[in-house]
Parts: structure tokens; sequence; C-alpha cells
């Protein structure tokens, strides 16, 4: 009787990753929102990058699963509610640039 040798390789992961952009209006840019976003973020598994905005908006950038950019989005605005205004956000294909989350200047 022969032996059937059999090898399992590693499932390719077939999962899309998405860039996600965020705008938060309000009195965001002096109150320590870009740190609170960061650590945050490094709570989760993504990369990208948050900033303040020539209009006065802060911006978040950041890839990742739907499920890490949504627990992050969700903590923001507990965290931050009382000085978010309003929260855009516009969704692209992720590009893989990101090696971490960081605060741009």
């Amino acid at each position: 009787m022969g032996y059937i040798r059999r090898t399992v390789m590693p499932a390719a992961s077939t999962q899309i990753v998405e860039r996600v952009t965020v705008l938060f209006t309000g009195r965001v840019q002096g109150v320590g929102f870009r740190y609170c976003v960061k650590n945050l973020a490094l709570q989760h598994a993504l990369t990208g990058y948050v900033r303040n905005t020539n209009d006065g908006k802060v911006e978040l950038v950041m890839e990742g699963a739907e499920s890490e950019r949504e627990a992050l989005v969700r903590a923001v605005r507990d965290k931050m509610q009382d000085y978010i205004r309003h929260v855009d956000r516009h969704t692209s294909a992720g590009t893989g640039e990101f090696k971490d989350f960081s605060i741009r200047h």
C-alpha cells in the first residue's frame, strides 16, 4: 500500500486591502487630536498617517482590514466626540506604501 504525500500550502490572502481617507471637521486642531488618533491607531493592525490640513481639518489615511479601520474610526469618534462636528470618508484602492502609522506635519 502506498502513501499519499500531502503538502499544505498557506492560503493566499484574497482580502483586498483598501485605503480609507477620513476628514474630521470641527475644533480638531490644537487640541491633541492627531496624538490621540495615533495612540488609538497603534492599538489596531493599521498603517497610514494623520495630519492637520491647511483648511483646519484633520486627515486620517489608513490601510488595513475593514474591521480594524471601522474600529479606529469608532474609537476616535468616541474619544474626541466633543471636538468633531462632521466626518467625511472616502475609500480607494490600497497601495501598501505605509510601513507603520505616523503623524505627518
